[in-house]
This record gives C-alpha cells, structure tokens and sequence, in this order.
C-alpha cells in the first residue's frame, strides 16, 4: 500500500479537466474555524501560563490537563463520527460541537481553581470532538476527490490564521490591561459566538445520496471490518504522530522559560501558526499531486528539526525560529492525514473513520503529554523536546524503511 493514492479511481485520474473551484462550503467552515480558533487560541495562549502562575498548577498537572482533554475530544469524535454517518445530520452536530466551545469560554476568566479549568477544558474538548469527525467528513462530502487536499489544507490555512491572530490579540490585550489574564479572557468570548451565528445561516449541508440513506446499520462494530487495510495504516501513522507531537501549551511553557516577557509569551504561538496558515494551502495542493510517503517523510523531518531547536534554545530568538518549524510541521501532515482518511474510507462511514482516527491520536496524545511534563520537571525543559525528536525520527525511520508492496505509477 502507498498512502499517497486511494483505491479510488478518482483519485488517480488527471485533474486537468476538472473545475479547480473550491465549494464555497469549504470557504463557510474555513471561516467558522478562523473565529473560533481566534477565541480558543488566545485562551490557549494565556491558559498555561494562567495555571501554573495565577492558579499554582505544577508542569506535571498541566500535562495532565492537556493531554486529558484532548484525549477526551478523540473520544467524543468517534461516537460524533458515527452518528453522524447514520442520521446524515453533519451540521446539526458541527453546530452543537461549536456552541459548546463557545458556551464554556466565559468560564476561563471566572476560574478560581484548577478544578474550574478543568471542568471547562473538559467541555471545550467535547465541543470540539463533537463538530470535527461531522465537519471533517462534510468537507469530503462537499467537495470532488481531485480537489481534497487542497480543501483541507484552505479549511487549514484559514484555521490556523484564525490560531495566530487569537495569540496576537493576547498580547496586544494583556498590553493594554497591563497583564491582567482574566481580563483578557473576556475577549475570547465574542469570535466564539460569531463563529456559532456564521455556521448556522451561512452553510447549506449537502442532500444524502441514495446510496447512503438506503443503509443505516453504522453503529455496530461489524462496521470496523469494512474498512480497509490502508485506513488502519493511516490510524497508525497518526498516533504516532500524535506520539512525537505533545501538547502545544509546552511551547508556550518554554517561551516563558527562555525569558520572554508574560505579556510577550502568546508571541509564541503567533510564530508558529502565521507559517502553518501560509503552508497549509500550498502543502493541500501538493497533496494532491506528490507522494504521500514523501511529505510525511518531510513533515516528521521538520518536527526533529523544531525539537532540536527548542531543546537548544537559550533565548526567545531560537524558541520562535522553533516554534516556526513546528508550524511548517503541522502545515504538511496535517491536511495531508485528514486527505487520506477521507480516501481510503467508505463515503457511507467517513464520519466514523475520522472519529476512530481521531480517537487513536487523542487516546495517544494524553500519555505523549504527561511524559513530556514529567520529563520537563524532572530533568529540564530539554529532556521534553529531545524526547519528541527522538519519536519523530524513529518514526521517519519506519516510514522510510516501509516499503509497500505494490506501487502506483507516478509517485
């Protein structure tokens, strides 16, 4: 199997002939997850530091908390995933997801304990596990099989766009209230709710085919079998990405802990996802034209390179520069993993496929990032980004040695 092609025939054929035009769904979603990225991102740029100075947590609690709740996003997705391939509601659910997050983002500013944030971390979480497998799938559902990497690397782009200008608004608010977090948490309140109302009056969801309303047996195990080999390969690839890949809040976490000033430390973050939002898209469209094998190869090449020079950094200067291949990292494998779920699955069970894939790399995130706050308050922040470049070049390792049995002409 080379993950670079689906069993699709569609898939194989030129796109030449074909309106390169992406749905103007894809623009609606992207745009949904520009506001609401602003609102989490520039909670999330803050929430780390916010723990650990203004609540007391400990590195080792707030891995936990970080890696539980993402753990608990995968979990949701699955279950979100799979009713969404059974009653065809994808945006009744992509709906209930973002509300979710928006409701529990007045609750940040209110916290007083670490209970508090975990509580909300953990509703946030189930917000976003359920919309991501139903919006996921509604973006292959939307769009034709040549264009799919290039309409997830856009939904990705715009993301992450939406994932910088949330740490941007941090610092230039904490500015301006002269570090108070709490006060600046109050702003995310308002993108969340924007991306709500967009969603609901501006996306149309597709009518289910025939093919998929005349089945409606996707909530059983059974299902597990029909899909094929090269969906589990990809499910593996995943969590070993998600593997080498912890928690994001640590780079924020070294930010501080090379010297960059608390008002400054959401800065971080802004470095990293102005280069994932300007690769994603052109990343997508190579995804649709180059081998699988060999941007992955390059994506896991990037994370060693990012984690070298985190564990090196002495000064905010190495952090940021960092910070930016680990964005150019995300730019490569991200849209280019959610393509090749969407191609190797059944289009009747997408939903669960990305749920399940989501699943495996969420349930896998959760021990990633408490190794890595054990090792930083152990042995040092080092320890926890040489730890990640040693699981990303062990897996480049194993890709590169893999070598599939049969090939497809052309990559």
């Amino acid at each position: 199997m080379n993950p670079s092609q689906s069993s699709n025939p569609e898939s194989l054929s030129s796109t030449k002939g074909i309106d390169r035009k992406l749905p103007s769904g894809i623009w609606v979603l992207g745009f949904v997850s520009l506001f609401m990225d602003i609102s989490s991102e520039l909670v999330h740029s803050l929430l780390p530091i916010f723990m650990t100075t203004v609540i007391g947590a400990s590195m080792v609690t707030v891995g936990i908390i970080e890696g539980f709740a993402e753990g608990i996003a995968a979990i949701t997705k699955v279950f979100s995933g799979a009713v969404s391939d059974y009653f065809r509601k994808r945006k009744f659910l992509a709906v209930t997801g973002y509300a979710l997050g928006a409701l529990t983002k007045p609750v940040f500013p209110l916290a007083t304990t670490i209970g508090w944030v975990f509580s909300a971390r953990f509703v946030d979480r189930i917000g976003k596990g359920i919309r991501g497998a139903p919006r996921d799938a509604l973006i292959a559902d939307i769009t034709p099989t040549p264009l799919r990497g290039a309409a997830y690397g856009l939904r990705q782009a715009l993301d992450s766009v939406g994932a910088f200008v949330g740490p941007l608004l941090a610092v230039v608010f904490m500015i301006l209230f002269a570090n108070n977090i709490k006060a600046v948490l109050w702003v995310a309140v308002i993108p969340a709710f924007i991306a709500v109302f967009l969603l609901i009056v501006a996306l149309r969801e597709p009518e289910p085919t025939e093919s998929t309303t005349s089945s409606r047996n996707h909530l059983t195990l059974r299902d597990a079998k029909r899909l094929p080999l090269r969906y589990w390969l990809i499910v593996m690839l995943g969590a070993v990405f998600a593997l080498a890949r912890f928690s994001e809040a640590f780079l924020i976490l070294r930010a501080q802990d090379v010297g960059l000033a608390i008002a400054y430390v959401p800065a971080i973050m802004i470095v990293m996802n102005i280069v994932y939002s300007l690769f994603a898209y052109p990343a997508g469209v190579a995804a649709d034209r180059l081998s699988a094998r060999k941007l992955l190869m390059f994506g896991l090449g990037l994370l060693v390179v990012a984690d070298v020079m985190l564990a090196m950094a002495t000064s905010p200067w190495l952090a940021f520069l960092g910070a930016a291949f680990w964005g150019l990292h995300m730019a490569f494998t991200q849209g280019l993993l959610s393509k090749l779920v969407a191609d190797t699955a059944p289009s009747e069970l997408r939903g669960t496929a990305f749920g399940v894939f989501n699943l495996v790399s969420g349930v896998v995130l959760l021990p990633a990032s408490v190794i890595a706050g054990s090792l930083w308050s152990s042995y040092g922040a080092s320890a926890t980004f040489i730890a990640g470049a040693s699981f990303a070049a062990l897996a480049a390792i194993g890709l590169l040695l893999y070598r599939p049995k049969a090939r497809v002409t052309g990559t």
